[in-house]
């Protein structure tokens, strides 16, 4: 039906106008009194005008559709700018937040650690195979860097040591390498050992505090830190938490498995340590 009116619209008022001037020409004639024929007209022309009515109504209706449609999407495309915006303003804040905490960071261990000379590098890449777990770092023997310097984060946490040395990059083994060797403490019980990498636990992301003394009570959770024997790396470096207490196959030597408090996965911005006063 709304096809035959789109198509026949235009005629069908044509005639309804023409019909119309006839009942009122008809109608002046008879004195305002309806005769057969307008009768006759009125009822064959009130479909055609209803009609008529109706295909604008409906065309009306499109257009007031159209309209909102275009309305709509303008308010969609406004809001999904907005979001846009919004959303970069807050990734702005958080970068600064994290920026701010780092300098706070870095200002509290300075404080702590007056006789660290550091340099920033950013982590350019990173390995973890089953033989080794290493990072590469974008600063070299260009800036003052040196096989064993001392890796760490913002907060004085060990990260590792540097293994390589190039002209504008390192490469640095991790904590939990296999080649790592450093003398570590508990804080609590002050025991020492060697803290060393291990196969088997690398794939965990672990390491362990062997050669324990026998007398050496530790419990889970006690914090691991460097102890600074040996003159080559520098104490107090945190490490991490004793997770387990085991003794090895041949009954000689007990150790601890030490989970890392640094997240190595997650590392940007590194730190290396040029040189630091050295604690008899």
């Amino acid at each position: 039906m709304k096809d035959f009116l789109r198509r026949n619209g235009i005629w069908l008022l044509v005639i309804a106008l023409l019909l119309s001037i006839l009942i009122g020409v008809s109608s002046a004639f008879m004195g305002g009194n309806a005769d057969p024929l307008s009768n006759l007209v009125t009822t064959i022309t009130t479909p055609v005008r209803n009609g008529a009515a109706a295909v604008g109504d409906f065309f009306q209706g499109v257009s007031r559709y159209v309209f909102h449609y275009g309305e709509m999407e303008q308010q969609i495309s406004d809001l999904e700018e907005e979001n846009a915006q919004l959303q970069q303003q807050i990734r702005e804040s958080q970068e600064a937040l994290q920026e701010n905490e780092l300098l706070r960071n870095l200002l509290d261990l300075r404080e702590r650690r007056r006789d660290f000379v550091f340099e920033s590098a950013k982590v350019t890449a990173r390995s973890s195979t089953n033989w080794d777990s290493t990072l590469t770092i974008g600063k070299g023997s260009s800036a003052g860097l040196e096989v064993n310097d001392c890796v760490i984060t913002e907060t004085g946490t060990l990260v590792g040591v540097v293994s390589e040395v190039g002209l504008n990059w390192s490469k640095v083994s991790t904590l939990i390498n296999t080649d790592i060797e450093i003398g570590g403490q508990v804080t609590r019980t002050y025991s020492a050992g060697i803290l060393e990498g291990d196969f088997t636990l690398m794939s965990q992301g672990k390491l362990k505090l062997s050669y324990l003394p026998d007398g050496a009570q530790l419990v889970a959770g006690d914090e691991v830190v460097t102890s600074g024997k040996g003159d080559v790396f520098p104490s107090g470096l945190v490490v991490g938490t004793v997770e387990a207490v085991f003794t090895d196959p041949s009954g000689m030597n007990r150790y601890a498995v030490v989970e890392p408090d640094v997240d190595l996965d997650s590392l940007v911005e590194v730190f290396v340590i040029k040189s630091f006063d050295i604690v008899e």
